[in-house]
């Protein structure tokens, strides 16, 4: 594990705390800043540093802490594979992200691996006190940029599954201009394609689709939500 000074914990009903960044300079700054607080309870000790997510790993199963805060990029092993890891070899010790790393991909990706807290560096002391606090006592927690984000993934509609996926993209192209009332000398056009080539698409379309016609096509790209109907 890193070289930081450990702080010695004389308070038993201290929250244990590991820190898991590669770099010195942060894991001292956060270690002052975290022992520097004096308001509320259970009260933060720092205990152990990490500067890979392999000594993260480690620092949890050795130390025992209560709560691990963690940064994704690190060496070893990165931040997300590290939290993986703990929740299968020390899974009573919860872990909260710190760190710069904001893309919806990385979010979900850590809460999949089990974290319980998504904070970003630059959060206030209170922010992150506060966040620590709660994964410690087994809530989800996230910093209010990343809450948001959480709330803008999860409010979405889920995706519609593919109703046909043996349609090229090209056949795609010519089915909703079809299902949209244009004949094909227009969808030649509009895709830049001879009217020959836009028949042999229509032909392959209505073989895939397992329907007879040009006029249950339409209504089949209809159903399945691929166009409008044309207007009146």
């Amino acid at each position: 594990m890193g070289r930081d000074p450990v702080v010695e914990v004389d308070d038993a009903d201290a929250l244990r705390v590991v820190l898991a960044d590669d770099h010195p300079v942060v894991r001292t700054g956060l270690a002052a800043l975290l022992e520097s607080v004096r308001d509320g309870t259970p009260r933060v000790r720092v205990v152990g540093v990490a500067a890979s997510g392999r000594e993260a790993v480690r620092a949890a199963v050795t130390l025992r802490p209560h709560v691990v805060v963690m940064d994704i990029r690190m060496p070893d092993l990165n931040g997300i594979e590290a939290t993986r890891e703990i929740g299968r070899v020390a899974p009573r010790v919860a872990v909260l992200m710190l760190t710069m790393v904001e893309e919806d991909d990385s979010v979900f990706a850590a809460m999949r691996a089990g974290a319980l807290g998504y904070v970003l560096k630059g959060a206030g002391q209170d922010e992150i006190v506060r966040a620590i606090r709660a994964v410690a006592a087994g809530e989800a927690i996230f910093g209010p940029g990343v809450a948001r984000r959480v709330l803008g993934h999860l409010s979405r509609p889920p995706d519609r599954p593919d109703p046909c996926p043996a349609l090229t993209p090209r056949e795609r192209d010519v089915l909703a201009l079809i299902a949209d009332g244009r004949p094909n000398s227009t969808v030649a056009t509009r895709l830049g394609l001879s009217p020959k080539t836009v028949s042999n698409h229509l032909s392959a379309v209505l073989a895939k689709l397992g329907v007879a016609d040009r006029a249950e096509a339409v209504t089949w790209a209809r159903e399945a939500g691929l166009a409008r109907p044309p207007d009146a």
